[in-house]
C-alpha cells in the first residue's frame, strides 16, 4: 500500500502533508479559511466500520476523490428531492404559489452547496502544492458564492411581489415602492457577497473602502445631475404624487399616463401613444396636475357653449342632457349638469358639465359631444349666435345741419 502525498483529516484533526500543509500567504491572499475546512475531522463522528472504511480509501487519494464527490452529489440530491417534498406539502395546504416559488429560489443552490463542499473536501486528498490548492479550494467557494447570489437575486423580486400582494398587512410595499426596495435590496445583497469574497480570498477590504469614499466623492461631483435625479426620484417614490396607470399634465406641457416609475426618470404614453422619459429633477420641481387622483379616477369636462337671447331654454338644456346621456363614454353618476353662467352680448353663455371614465379619454369625447351638438342644435333651430355688430343709418332731418367738429 503507498503512502499518500497528503494524509487528509487524520485522527488528530491536523493535516499531515509535510511541507504542503504549512499555511502560505503568497501575494497577500491568506489561507486561514481554506485550512479551516480542510483541517475538519470527521472521523470522530463515524462508527467504527465507517472510521476503517474512511483510513482506508485516505491511502487512494483518487479514489478517495471521486467517493467524495460521489458522495456530495448523492447527498445533494437527496436534500434536494426531500426539500421539494416538503414544498410540495406546504404548496397545497397554504395554496400559496408564491410562498413556493421564494423557498424553491433559495433552496434551489442546495446540490451546488453540497458538490461543491464534496469538491474541496476531495482537493484535499489530492497531491496539489499548497498554494494551487488553496486557489482551486477558494475558486469552488467563490462559485458557491454566485450560485446563493444569484438565488437570493431572484427571490427577492418574488419576496416584493408577495409582500405587495397583502396591501392590507404591508402597507408600505405598494407599486411604487417595489422599484426603490428592489434596488435597496440588491444593492445590500451585492454589498454582502463583494464582502464575502474579500473574506474568501483573503483581500483586506480597508484600502479598497477607502478608495471607494474617494472614488465616490469625484463621481458625486461629475454627475451632479444624476445625483439630483435620484434623489428627486426617492423623494416622488415617498411622497407618491402620482402612481403608474395615473393620468397626469406638467406646466410644462407634456401629460399622458405614467407607464414606468424609474430612480432616475418617469415615462408617460402620450394621446399620440410616443412615450416620453422625462427627469425626476424636472417633475421634483414642477406642478403636477394629477387628473386621475382624488376620491374617483373620473374625469369631468366642460363645454362652453352661447345660444340666442330668443331661443327656448328649457328646450336647450334637454336637448344638451340628451347629448349627454346618449354618449357611451359619459357616466350617469355623478349625471351631467347644465348651468346658465352668465349674459353675454349677444348670446346666453351655458356650459356642459359632465363626467368620463378615463382622463385619456377627454380629447375624444369633447370631439363627440361638440359634432352632435352641431347636428342636434340645427335639427333643433337652436341658434349659435356669433359676435356682430349692426350699424344703424338715420336721415336728418330736413333743414337741419351736421353738428359741428
Amino acid at each position: 500500500m503507498s503512502t499518500p502525498a497528503k494524509q487528509f483529516l487524520s485522527n488528530d484533526g491536523n493535516i499531515n502533508s509535510g511541507e504542503n500543509t504549512v499555511a502560505e500567504n503568497e501575494e497577500g491572499v491568506t489561507s486561514s479559511l481554506a485550512d479551516l475546512i480542510v483541517g475538519f475531522d470527521v472521523s470522530p463522528y463515524l462508527s467504527e466500520p465507517l472510521r476503517e472504511i474512511w483510513h482506508f480509501l485516505q491511502d487512494y487519494p483518487i479514489l478517495f476523490a471521486i467517493v467524495l464527490i460521489t458522495m456530495g452529489y448523492g447527498l445533494g440530491r437527496l436534500l434536494k428531492s426531500w426539500i421539494h417534498w416538503l414544498l410540495d406539502r406546504f404548496r397545497k395546504s397554504t395554496k400559496s404559489e408564491i410562498d413556493y416559488q421564494i423557498a424553491h429560489y433559495l433552496t434551489s443552490p442546495v446540490l451546488q452547496t453540497t458538490v461543491t463542499f464534496s469538491l474541496v473536501l476531495a482537493l484535499a486528498t489530492l497531491d496539489f502544492p499548497g498554494a494551487i490548492e488553496h486557489l482551486l479550494i477558494k475558486l469552488c467557494i467563490t462559485a458557491l458564492l454566485i450560485f446563493w447570489g444569484r438565488a437570493w437575486f431572484r427571490a427577492t423580486k418574488v419576496i416584493l411581489q408577495a409582500l405587495e400582494a397583502d396591501r392590507d398587512r404591508f402597507k408600505l410595499f405598494q407599486p411604487r415602492t417595489i422599484p426603490l426596495y428592489e434596488m435597496g435590496i440588491k444593492l445590500l445583497l451585492t454589498g454582502l457577497f463583494i464582502y464575502l469574497f474579500f473574506l474568501v480570498w483573503g483581500i483586506d477590504a480597508t484600502a479598497w473602502v477607502a478608495s471607494a469614499g474617494i472614488i465616490g466623492i469625484a463621481i458625486g461631483f461629475a454627475s451632479r445631475d444624476t445625483l439630483a435625479n435620484l434623489i428627486s426620484g426617492v423623494s416622488i417614490v415617498a411622497d407618491a404624487p402620482y402612481k403608474i396607470g395615473d393620468y397626469i399634465v406638467l406646466d410644462t406641457g407634456e401629460r399622458g399616463v405614467v407607464s414606468n416609475l424609474g430612480i432616475r426618470s418617469t415615462r408617460l404614453i402620450t394621446r399620440d401613444d410616443v412615450e416620453v422619459s422625462i427627469p425626476n429633477a424636472v417633475i421634483g420641481t414642477a406642478k403636477i396636475v394629477n387628473e386621475s387622483g382624488g376620491p374617483y379616477v373620473r374625469h369631468r369636462i366642460r363645454i362652453p357653449i352661447g345660444v340666442a337671447y330668443d331661443s327656448d331654454i328649457d328646450n336647450v338644456i334637454e336637448t344638451l342632457e340628451a347629448l349627454a346621456a346618449e354618449n357611451e363614454k359619459v357616466v350617469n353618476e355623478p349625471p351631467p349638469r347644465i348651468r346658465i353662467r352668465g349674459f353675454g352680448d349677444s348670446a346666453i353663455n351655458l356650459e356642459l358639465l359632465c363626467w368620463i371614465r378615463r382622463p385619456a379619454e377627454r380629447g375624444l369625447v369633447l370631439h363627440e359631444l361638440n359634432y352632435q351638438l352641431i347636428k342636434r342644435f340645427r335639427e333643433e333651430g337652436i341658434e349659435i349666435p356669433f359676435p356682430q355688430q349692426d350699424l344703424h343709418v338715420r336721415d336728418l332731418p330736413p333743414g337741419s345741419h351736421p353738428a359741428p367738429e
